[in-house]
């Protein structure tokens, strides 16, 4: 994997989870649910398959967990400042 591709999958990564785990909580009014279904699917898919992450697939994982932490910890300020639709 290039540096090109490693920067651009972090990125992809991060932006894919935070837009997933937004709109999750906006449709489901639960904070840190996206979380939970998030870190399931990596392991269930991590397991299932039988993959063994290097280090550099474990950084992208974790950014796109990083980006679902960040949905929740928005949508909680969101709803902590009065906005009613979250």
């Amino acid at each position: 994997m290039s540096l090109l591709q490693f920067v651009v999958s972090i990125v992809l990564f991060t932006v894919l989870g935070f837009g997933i785990g937004f709109i999750l909580n906006m449709i489901l009014k639960t904070t840190w649910l996206p979380v939970v279904i998030g870190i399931g699917v990596v392991v269930g898919a991590l397991v299932y398959q039988k993959i063994v992450p290097g280090i550099w697939d474990a950084l992208i994982l974790g950014c796109g967990m990083a980006g679902t932490v960040g949905s929740g910890w928005t949508i909680q300020t969101l709803r902590k400042k009065g906005y009613r639709m979250f």
